[in-house]
């Protein structure tokens, strides 16, 4: 697929977008690429291999600039990434996607943007903005599901954790994108070969902008689900100590009645409480004063 950046994305044929007189944006496969790459005269034999793909970058050619992008999946972070490469240079930009992302964020891109002044600049600036368009809402429903294990945890029930550690990873996964949108941003605003207008270069910074305030949500959600376990960890040991507080006083209480019981349940022959009328009575006595004694001492002590 091939457009031409005027007033608005146009499509095009191959011949109008290599005749130059706008700047151009082409989407290809991998196979079109190789077949038809040398047309756009960058000066690099750029083979993707889409398995290698893992991060969001660019690299500084001498006639060009090439890089990739491994974008999470929205809908789903655990999924693979989806991941594309691209070239450009002062004429256009060109994708190189086995998939689909790239050309529907350029569809997008067509039917909803109409700019004033026209240029490769803006255009990439509206495609970066395309990946992350939907971000802040996103972040903003990790929040009110964050609240809502925190309100759990707070009011005494099991907090889900398994959502929790699924939150923190892609919240994780989010912070690194971030941070290699950055740089890719901080690499078109370099401008090392001036294949674009200085005046332009703004749009870049714009973007840089926008993220860092994105990557800086994602470090308070993470710094809150940090919170959050710690919470929960709080309460579980509050918990555990309740338990063997009880566990502790019942040991307390019992083990002289224990002693009682092991003492007088040795068999011996000459054990004078064995043939006394009130040996019997007068344990079933001491083992309730000893347990009056001890609830007496642990309420006194305040550990009950």
């Amino acid at each position: 697929m091939y457009y031409l950046i005027d007033t608005m994305l146009r499509s095009c044929s191959s011949e109008e977008c290599h005749r130059g007189e706008y700047q151009y944006v082409a989407v290809l496969s991998p196979e079109e690429w190789i077949e038809e790459g040398a047309q756009f005269e960058m000066g690099i034999d750029l083979e993707p291999d889409f398995a290698e793909i893992y991060t969001t970058k660019a690299e500084v050619n001498y006639d060009s600039v090439t890089g990739t992008f491994a974008v999470p999946d929205r809908g789903s972070m655990t999924e693979d990434y989806h991941k594309f490469a691209f070239a450009l240079d002062e004429k256009g930009i060109v994708f190189i996607d086995s998939g689909s992302m790239a050309a529907h964020i350029i569809e997008r891109i067509k039917n909803t943007k109409k700019w004033r002044l026209p240029c490769l600049e803006r255009f990439i600036y509206d495609f970066l903005e395309q990946i992350i368009h939907e971000d802040l809402s996103i972040l903003e429903g990790f929040e009110k599901r964050l609240d809502a294990i925190d309100n759990d945890i707070d009011s005494g029930k099991e907090g889900d954790l398994d959502a929790l550690n699924d939150i923190r990873g892609s919240l994780r996964d989010l912070r690194t994108h971030y941070n290699q949108l950055i740089d890719l941003a901080q690499e078109f605003e370099e401008n090392e070969n001036n294949f674009f207008k200085v005046e332009q270069l703004r749009f870049f910074r714009l973007f840089s902008n926008r993220v860092s305030r994105l990557h800086d949500i994602v470090n308070s959600l993470l710094e809150y689900t940090n919170q959050i376990r710690d919470t929960y960890q709080s309460r579980l040991d509050v918990k555990q100590n309740r338990i063997m507080t009880v566990l502790t006083v019942v040991t307390t209480i019992f083990m002289p009645l224990t002693l009682i019981a092991g003492w007088y349940g040795m068999n011996f022959k000459y054990m004078p409480e064995l043939d006394s009328v009130w040996g019997y009575p007068a344990v079933i006595c001491v083992s309730a004063l000893i347990v009056i004694l001890s609830l007496v001492f642990l309420k006194h002590k305040k550990w009950l």
